[in-house]
């Protein structure tokens, strides 16, 4: 008879083995669940309570797991990667954690049957290497060039969203954002900074189609003194600072002590030469517009409006990069240092506008600007915000379609040919390791299946008849069209993804899969909380009785 176990618990908690496996996979089920529904042109919009209090109303999937708050450590780690493929390749956000979800569904029963996780990862790996080897035989180049083949791509992508609705127009956009802040490296490849030259400003009022990519900046700025500088120059000289057009103050408590009263008055007069000497070094490179990042003095802003100078202060950095880069300036620490080649000549117009309560500065028609704002206008601030959400999407597509352009059929005609590939492949894969295989390609069946619940379709009719299309693996391109759920060529209903996305797809849905059927054991080393004014309660040991004295392993103290 065994002797019973004394194990002692205070603060550390401890899970393992299935237990924690199935744990894991419910949770990550759950967090699949809550989007699946989001998934295809038909899908549903989410209505979030965030923790301000505001509301949003969405069906992008980043946007609705990053206002969850979720106590399983498990379902975080989902969360996150969604939130990764939103950074890498700015589309697929849904479809990742569905697939990723689907995996760990699959990988259930054979945790069931003691697999060991190990064998099932390494099938799963192996079936990741074999459906991008798929992908790269199926991928159709295109011509970046070829506008209307980019814009059937883009709105595919978006067709999905609540701005698919509205035709061509975020499309539009956001192939003339991304095409204007594209540098090209030199060997075919390009290089497009969406968060750093691409500003996106809301306006409030207006209908949507109002909205357009500016050949240029506009920031929520007005002239200093309106009255007395222009607020309309055609072709203007601009010069960007980054230092104060004001008196220098001490670093720390200055102390200056005053004898006479003609002391003061120097001390005065000093301040304002200081000024004016700044302010007449930089007119003389005859410039139209002075924006600086920092402060400028009464004094200063006399100078420059007596000179026919208009100025601007206090602007953001990212936007005086974005001015910089649109109208060819340089951005200058001290006006000492001013050359001609500073001076921005490159934008047609310096314009401010009203929109509503609130003063726009325009510095557009620029010649060849590396950075553009995209002006969104719209009925009220929920729909702006969507709109900007799926514009976003729309520009990461385009980007990725710059970066490398390779198309993929969309529908969940890709995963629909992986799979059969895949299925056909698991016969040459030899021993324990060809049933995780094939449970791998089966899961792949999860984004087709869900766009046809989506739809409102018979799944299993519809399923069916997709599998007995792709069993030959000859119509690759067939896939449902989410709006009614009808099996059609892609090619024909010009519903494409791009090669980037789903090839980032699948290779975090597999790769998180893995990662989290390979944990057997959760410790959660947090105390409780105890109620105010209570004391530090000893921990009583306690004694197991024989029956589970094998299912725990001593702790120490």
């Amino acid at each position: 008879m065994h002797a019973p176990v004394l194990v002692l618990k205070d603060s550390l908690k401890r899970e393992s083995g299935s237990k924690v496996h199935h744990a894991n996979i419910q949770a990550s089920k759950a967090v699949a669940d809550i989007i699946r529904t989001t998934l295809g042109p038909r899908s549903m919009l989410k209505m979030l309570l965030d923790a301000g209090g505001g509301i949003v109303v969405t069906n992008d999937g980043n946007a609705i797991l990053r206002e969850l708050d979720l106590a399983h450590p498990a379902a975080k780690s989902m969360i996150e990667l969604s939130r990764t493929q939103d950074e890498e390749v700015g589309d697929g956000t849904t479809s990742v954690i569905v697939l990723a979800g689907e995996m760990l569904h699959v990988a259930e029963a054979f945790i069931e049957k003691k697999y060991h996780p190990t064998v099932i990862c390494r099938a799963y790996n192996k079936a990741l290497e074999d459906a991008i080897a798929v992908l790269d035989k199926i991928a159709m180049p295109i011509d970046v060039n070829d506008r209307a083949t980019m814009l059937g791509l883009v709105k595919s992508c978006i067709g999905t969203k609540f701005t698919g609705q509205f035709g061509d127009l975020i499309a539009d956009l956001a192939i003339d954002a991304t095409t204007t802040v594209g540098v090209d490296l030199g060997q075919g490849l390009r290089e497009v900074d969406i968060k750093k030259y691409i500003k996106v400003e809301k306006v409030p009022g207006g209908q949507l189609e109002d909205s357009k990519v500016l050949k240029g900046v506009m920031i929520n700025k007005d002239v200093v003194a309106p009255g007395k500088m222009r607020r309309k120059i055609l072709n203007p000289r601009i010069i960007l600072l980054d230092c104060p057009l004001e008196y220098k103050k001490g670093e720390n408590q200055t102390n200056a002590e005053l004898v006479k009263e003609e002391d003061w008055e120097v001390l005065l007069k000093m301040e304002e030469e200081y000024i004016e000497n700044l302010c007449m070094q930089i007119l003389k490179f005859k410039p139209d517009l002075v924006i600086t990042e920092k402060g400028l003095s009464d004094l200063a802003c006399h100078y420059l409006s007596k000179a026919g100078v208009s100025a601007i202060r206090r602007l953001r950095k990212t936007d005086s990069n974005r001015i910089a880069k649109a109208c060819g300036a340089v951005i200058v620490n001290r006006p000492e240092e001013l050359q001609e080649s500073d001076v921005g000549t490159g934008a047609g117009l310096f314009e401010v506008k009203k929109f509503g309560d609130e003063f726009f500065a325009f510095i557009v028609d620029c010649r060849d600007p590396k950075a553009c704002t995209v002006l969104l206008r719209g009925a009220s601030k929920d729909l702006l915000n969507e709109v900007a959400r799926n514009l976003q999407d729309a520009m990461s597509v385009a980007r990725n379609i710059l970066k490398n352009p390779k198309l993929l059929p969309g529908g969940g005609a890709t995963e629909l040919t992986v799979s059969a590939a895949l299925k056909q492949k698991s016969s040459s894969v030899e021993g324990i390791e060809k049933w995780p295989y094939e449970a791998a390609a089966v899961a792949f069946e999860a984004i087709p299946r869900t766009l046809a619940q989506n739809c409102g379709v018979n799944v299993i009719r519809t399923m069916t008849a997709l599998q007995g299309k792709h069993a030959n693996e000859e119509n690759a391109w067939v896939g449902i069209d989410g709006n009614t759920g009808a099996i059609v060529d892609m090619r024909e209903r010009k519903i494409w993804d791009s090669y980037n996305v789903k090839a980032q797809t699948f290779k975090t849905a597999i790769e998180a899969a893995c990662m989290l059927l390979r944990i057997d054991d959760i410790v959660s080393g947090i105390k409780k909380k105890q109620a105010p004014g209570a004391g530090p309660t000893p921990s009583r040991p306690k004694v197991e009785e024989e029956g589970d004295a094998d299912n725990e392993q001593m702790l120490p103290d």
